[in-house]
């Protein structure tokens, strides 16, 4: 594994230089982005929190979907889910209408998968990028390996992940409205 990189411009390049497919396995129960706290504090609220806040995201997400390229996640969520991932399924057709896939799966059911107990992304199926958080669920930064033994490892996690998670449940109109 590489050194931990904090530039947030080379994480986004990461996205910018795949040329296929972006996977990402997320299984923490909260994330502290700093761009998120305000918003998810009025989510908690009970208001709307709009999507300003992820805007940047949705937009990269629109242009390198619109390339041709896959951006896939599963979230391991806990029934009933927390209030972070409440929040984030709040979103989620904002993301969908920007061209990712998002699927779910129960936490037991990861556990039997024995899938790893940390987020990556993986890329290509050649690149896999783990996510670092403080104890405070703040995210730090992210190093990357393209060890082959490592990245086939985490094709498997994926593969077993994504054949067993299900599609958003998403209401008839709800991305239409999002985009």
């Amino acid at each position: 594994m590489g050194s931990l990189v904090t530039d947030p411009a080379a994480f986004q390049r990461l996205f910018a230089d795949f040329h296929h497919a972006a996977f990402k396995l997320e299984v923490r129960r909260s994330y502290g982005v700093p761009a998120e706290d305000e918003p998810f504090q009025v989510f908690l609220a009970g208001g709307d929190p709009g999507v300003d806040w992820l805007r940047p995201w949705l937009d990269l997400m629109r242009a390198e979907t619109a390339k041709g390229k896959r951006v896939e996640r599963v979230r391991v969520v806990d029934e009933p889910p927390s209030d972070y991932l409440r929040f984030e399924m709040s979103v989620t057709p904002h993301n969908l209408a920007a061209g990712e896939d998002i699927r779910y799966l129960d936490r037991r059911r990861a556990t039997e998968l024995t899938l790893p107990r940390y987020d990556f992304w993986l890329f290509d199926s050649q690149l896999v990028a783990f996510l670092h958080f403080t104890d405070d669920d703040r995210f730090v930064g992210f190093s990357t390996t393209e060890d082959p033994a490592e990245v086939l490892k985490h094709c498997q996690c994926r593969d077993r992940a994504w054949t067993r998670a299900t599609p958003f449940p998403t209401p008839p109109g709800t991305v239409a409205a999002a985009a």
